[in-house]
């Protein structure tokens, strides 16, 4: 038997996949619990054009994250921290202060987790940070740290 998947099945395949079951599988336990639909012509068709949808989608958001990665090559931020006589920093500067600086000097929202930063921040100066926009897109960024 057929059958387009709605879910990912563990062992089975990922949503919007056209498997062979046995038919006790499919009839049994996939189409009862909606986690299939039998692969007709119609069904056929729709899950084709919601394929090309998806690889089109995907598309489009690894174009953007392309052209963000450019942007972000350009821009330097500067991190203003507390630091102490001995040029030693209170506390620690991490993804979300350069999220917040990046978002506060040039409007760009880029979350926080997708940001880190090479190596570590001991005192002002100059460092690295590196930014996984998506899969196949990775940038890094100038981050100055300053006392502030």
């Amino acid at each position: 038997m057929k059958v387009i998947l709605q879910t990912d099945v563990k062992k089975v395949g990922a949503k919007g996949d056209v498997v062979e079951v046995s038919d006790g599988y499919g009839r049994n336990y996939l189409l009862p619990r909606k986690l299939a639909i039998e692969a007709n012509a119609a069904n056929l068709k729709t899950a084709k054009v919601n394929a090309e949808n998806k690889a089109r989608r995907l598309q489009q958001e690894a174009d953007e994250a392309k052209l963000l990665g450019a942007q972000l090559e350009k821009i330097s931020v500067k991190v203003p921290v507390r630091i102490g006589k001995d040029g030693k920093l209170f506390g620690s500067v991490g993804g979300s202060d350069v999220a917040k600086a990046l978002k506060e000097t040039h409007s760009l929202n880029v979350d926080k987790r997708k940001i880190s930063i090479a190596g570590e921040v001991t005192g002002a100066g100059i460092y690295e940070a590196i930014i996984k926009l998506h899969p196949e897109v990775v940038t890094k960024i100038k981050v100055e740290v300053v006392a502030g």
